[in-house]
């Protein structure tokens, strides 16, 4: 029996993945569903060449059974449609959920295609793309919501969370550690040099600063969530101000209720106005007064991608 595992690319959506170049092979996306389902329509997953999978479409029902079309569909060069559930052929596979889940198999996409996809990384602007079904060929369409349209599928890409952590210390690099070991992109900048050398930062940009400013290389945007980890509150309104110019998605920092207060005090004396000032949260996460590092980072994550 061939063993299968499973691959960890450094990116977390397995379309992406495929469009990094980070693996080649099969991709399944999630097409229609009917009823109570697992995943949502568009969600993808990767069968690669080198027999490992990207990702899930179930909770482990229809894996096995789509591996099998997805070696056809390399092999024959063309992509397939299947059906689980209601109304399917295969009446030995059930979804536990009921209902029923149409997945599109497509043979690895041509460089055109992948480069297409991969925009929504490198310039981090959301993207419709047109799947025709029976040929497979992606392209470039209007802007629409993901779904069936005819004869092709339309599938709505945003791009992902990043993070772009500012501190010093444990609760800053233990956030980023979480971060970065879920899959995540980001940056991390700090004053302290003890804190930039972390281990196992993946693809995370490390900036030193020596000064409360937020660097020139750190890219900032309506998917970037900023986090400001500091004990030495006085680099916050700075920093602030800078990074209340972007449209960035989440603006959050460490400290209490009073210790807010006092920050959102400090920005409206150096100048900030009351529209942007409100964009800034604290305290931050779903737990109160979390007293570890850990337990805090966990926190803001969940309230982060709560929110997103």
């Amino acid at each position: 029996m061939t063993a299968i595992t499973t691959a960890q690319p450094n990116t977390r959506d397995p379309l992406l993945a495929l469009a990094m170049g980070e693996v080649s092979g099969v991709v399944a996306l999630v097409i229609r569903t009917e009823g109570p389902s697992y995943r949502s329509v568009g969600a993808s997953m990767v069968f690669a060449d080198d027999g490992s999978r990207i990702g899930s479409l179930s909770s482990g029902c229809i894996e096995s059974d789509l591996a099998l079309h997805a070696a056809e569909v390399k092999a024959d060069n063309s992509p397939r449609r299947i059906l689980y559930g209601s109304g399917s052929p295969y009446v030995d596979i059930q979804l536990p959920c009921g209902g029923g889940l149409e997945i599109l198999l497509l043979p690895q996409p041509q460089p055109d295609e992948l480069a297409l996809i991969a925009k929504i990384v490198t310039d981090r602007h959301a993207i419709d793309l047109s799947i025709a079904m029976e040929s497979g060929r992606i392209s470039q369409g209007p802007p629409s919501k993901t779904g069936i349209f005819g004869p092709n599928f339309a599938l709505h890409l945003t791009p992902p969370l990043r993070f772009v952590v500012f501190g010093k210390g444990p609760e800053a690099t233990t956030f980023t550690r979480l971060a970065q070991s879920l899959g995540y992109h980001g940056a991390l900048v700090s004053p302290d040099p003890e804190t930039l050398n972390i281990s196992a930062v993946g693809e995370w940009d490390l900036h030193e600063i020596h000064s409360p400013i937020c660097p020139t290389g750190v890219s900032l945007d309506e998917n970037t969530a900023v986090l400001l980890f500091f004990h030495d509150h006085d680099w916050e309104a700075p920093i602030l101000s800078k990074i209340l110019d972007h449209e960035t998605f989440y603006i959050g920092c460490q400290g209490s209720q009073k210790t807010s207060e006092k920050r959102l005090a400090e920005l409206n004396l150096i100048g900030v106005s009351a529209a942007k000032i409100q964009k800034v949260r604290g305290p931050i996460g779903l737990i109160p007064s979390a007293r570890d590092s850990s337990t805090l980072a966990v926190s803001v994550l969940a309230e982060i991608l709560a929110n997103h």
